[in-house]
């Protein structure tokens, strides 16, 4: 559990990272496609804990995909995200490509209807970073099948891709991720190009001697 605590992902008395040093104790060195690594870790979760508590299928399934990241070596990436000039929204995953910009990767391990608030999440990303991706990675095969449909149709707005994480189409989303050119997000300077009148400019000049 120490390593996801250092890594950032876990703290070590999360329920969480508890659940998943049970089900992945060697994720690091497992082998395998990472389509193959997400479909063991999650058909051992099922096995051990059932489904049945959606906070904490959510939590898992977040943090399975980002062991998968570092083990492609899909670094930096960050998680639990918010972006300047973006409110009220926090993104699962998080890359940024240095041509591109952010790319995200939203975590559901259904959908029903939270795919229109990813589908949202995504439009006002795009509203800021024109160039942004989002990609919508489920494990959920028919919601999957059904939301591509709607994708085809021209009925989302956000939303770039819709992946099943234990199919080869995953395999096939993280290596378009490893082709990227990935770098820190810049520092986002509110206000450039301005000649700043600050208090302490102001102070100053009323501080000189009168030339009277």
């Amino acid at each position: 559990m120490n390593d996801l605590h250092q890594l950032g992902l876990a703290k070590d008395s999360s329920q969480v990272a508890k659940v998943f040093a049970q089900v992945a104790p060697n994720w690091l060195a497992a082998q395998g496609a990472p389509s193959s690594y997400v479909k063991s870790v999650w058909s051992e979760y099922k096995s051990r804990f059932g489904v049945a508590n959606q906070n904490l299928n959510g939590k898992l399934f977040e943090l399975i995909l980002a062991t998968v990241l570092i083990r492609e070596d899909i670094l930096p990436f960050y998680v639990s995200v918010e972006v300047a000039f973006v409110p009220n929204v926090v993104y699962d995953l998080m890359v940024h490509d240095c041509a591109a910009g952010p790319v995200c990767i939203s975590a559901k391990t259904s959908l029903r209807e939270r795919y229109k608030q990813a589908d949202l999440e995504a439009y006002v990303l795009k509203n800021v970073h024109r160039r942004a991706k989002y990609y919508l990675v489920t494990l959920n095969h028919e919601e999957a099948d059904s939301l591509k449909s709607k994708l085809q149709a021209g009925e989302l707005i956000g939303i770039d891709r819709v992946v099943i994480a234990d199919s080869t189409e995953f395999d096939e989303l993280v290596a378009t991720l490893k082709e990227l050119n990935l770098c820190a997000p810049p520092k986002v300077d509110v206000f450039t190009g301005a000649s700043s009148v600050t208090t302490e400019k102001v102070e100053h000049l009323r501080k000189r001697p009168s030339t009277r």
